[in-house]
């Protein structure tokens, strides 16, 4: 394991600890992160990987903005679940994108498990948008990305990476339910019932 791979480890575990936290570092830190783990990747031909290191940048600097906004005086970011009637078109919109893109990159590529990495990638697409959006979903989608991410990493050799994302899996365990929690306890009681 070399020291790169141990540096966007560090970088990693601190990002996904800030964003359970609700706490607006968690940008910089993924900043720094994903552009480690994207020369990694790179180098073990996980195209589609890469890729979505290059996306997470510019994601991560929207989300950045997004809850900087969304803070205002605050000390917390307001989170909330995803809205109903989005979920079903999210769900169709992922797996279609996974379908071309893992297609895309088994007919040009020689990439490494193409379709697996596609499927993560795009999985970890909308986990960020919906991160970013500060919709409480984002974290099954990332408790699943997750679950997929670790054996793949270790089918790659890459067995630190695969440590980290079992961290992730934890991580997002927490975050799931913080995020939850937090929702809950700023929504206002129903009509006719009294708080516990």
């Amino acid at each position: 394991m070399t020291l790169l791979e141990w540096a966007a480890t560090l970088l990693g575990l601190a990002c996904v600890a800030l964003a359970a936290a609700r706490s607006v570092l968690t940008f910089p830190a993924a900043i720094a992160s994903v552009t480690l783990v994207g020369s990694l990747v790179w180098r073990e031909r996980l195209y589609s990987d890469a890729a979505l290191q290059l996306f997470f940048v510019g994601a991560n600097i929207y989300g950045w903005r997004n809850w900087v906004r969304a803070r205002g005086a605050g000390t917390e970011v307001p989170v909330g679940p995803m809205p109903r009637e989005r979920r079903g078109r999210w769900a169709a919109w992922s797996l279609l994108a996974a379908l071309v893109w893992g297609g895309g990159m088994d007919a040009l590529t020689d990439a490494s498990f193409p379709w697996w990495d596609a499927g993560i990638a795009v999985a970890s697409i909308a986990a960020q948008i919906m991160m970013a959006r500060r919709w409480i979903e984002n974290w099954i989608v990332w408790i699943a990305v997750d679950l997929a991410s670790v054996p793949l990493y270790l089918a790659k050799g890459l067995d630190l990476l695969a440590l980290l994302y079992l961290v992730y899996l934890a991580l997002a365990a927490w975050g799931w339910r913080d995020w939850r929690a937090a929702h809950l306890q700023s929504c206002p009681p129903a009509p006719g019932v009294s708080p516990a």
